[in-house]
């Protein structure tokens, strides 16, 4: 069954004073289960209202969203994602601990097995010595795995993520995208993931999703054919494949279409 599936979803909202604005239009798009999709474009392209659909956040105006096979309402109740947005979005009185136990907290989730999976989950992220530290006393990092962390609480299969990274800076933005390389390794789970970056986009995802300005439309499904989990470290950030990729995703962007780009570079 697959992760996430929309079909001819379109995007419609009312603004005050200006009528309506079109955001998204005839949007089809599966996500395979461990599958890491990446959604690239200009800004106000759609981007983060798709996510927002699949999350639930927001309703398709046309078309549908299924979520492992459930309405998009139903997995959001069932809680089958977890989600991270660019602010972390902590409670600063609440430890990184309780922060990340607070999903199973509302869920009453007994509190033994709570504490079991902060546990594993402070392992995962590599936080276990700042189990009892205040989000104030984290780098900015720190805070997104924290973030990363209470989105896993459920051990949801899909993760939908937001530009996570973008207000980072950039050599703590490629930790980061090493980190959550290994993080989805060990999880397993499919992720959405919203980015500006084409080399970030590139070095996390199976798949680059390119989408057109306003309205919002798949332009090009980038393949990124550089070899699983287990390469994507640093050296494939210089690798020839990895910069030819980024160039494609590029292209795709500026309207040219990928197999175009690969025709040229394999002249």
């Amino acid at each position: 069954m697959n992760a996430v599936v929309v079909e001819n979803v379109g995007k419609i909202f009312t603004v005050a004073r200006r009528g309506t604005v079109t955001a998204l239009e005839d949007i089809s798009l599966v996500v395979a289960p461990g599958e890491f999709v990446s959604l690239i474009g200009p800004s106000g392209c759609g981007k983060s209202t798709l996510l927002r659909l699949i999350a639930d956040l927001d309703q398709p105006t046309t078309g549908a969203v299924t979520v492992f096979g459930k309405t998009a309402r139903q997995a959001r109740i069932d809680q089958n994602y977890g989600i991270a947005f660019q602010q972390a979005g902590l409670l600063a009185w609440r430890t990184v601990a309780q922060n990340i136990e607070l999903p199973l907290e509302l869920h009453k989730v007994a509190k033994p097995v709570r504490r079991a999976r902060v546990a594993e989950l402070l392992e995962l992220v590599g936080l276990t010595e700042f189990a009892d530290r205040y989000p104030e006393q984290l780098s900015g990092g720190m805070q997104q795995r924290v973030a990363i962390a209470r989105s896993l609480a459920e051990s949801p299969g899909l993760l939908l993520m937001d530009e996570p990274f973008g207000a980072l800076d950039e050599m703590t933005r490629e930790r980061m995208q090493n980190e959550l390389v290994r993080i989805r390794k060990e999880t397993g789970a499919a992720v959405v993931f919203v980015t500006h970056s084409i080399p970030e986009a590139v070095f996390l995802s199976d798949r680059v999703v390119v989408m057109s300005p306003r309205p919002g439309r798949i332009r090009d499904i980038v393949a990124v054919d550089l070899g699983g989990t287990d390469v994507r470290d640093e050296n494939l950030r210089e690798a020839t494949g990895f910069f030819a990729t980024v160039s494609a995703v590029r292209e795709a962007l500026h309207g040219t279409p990928v197999d175009a780009v690969r025709g040229v570079e394999n002249r």
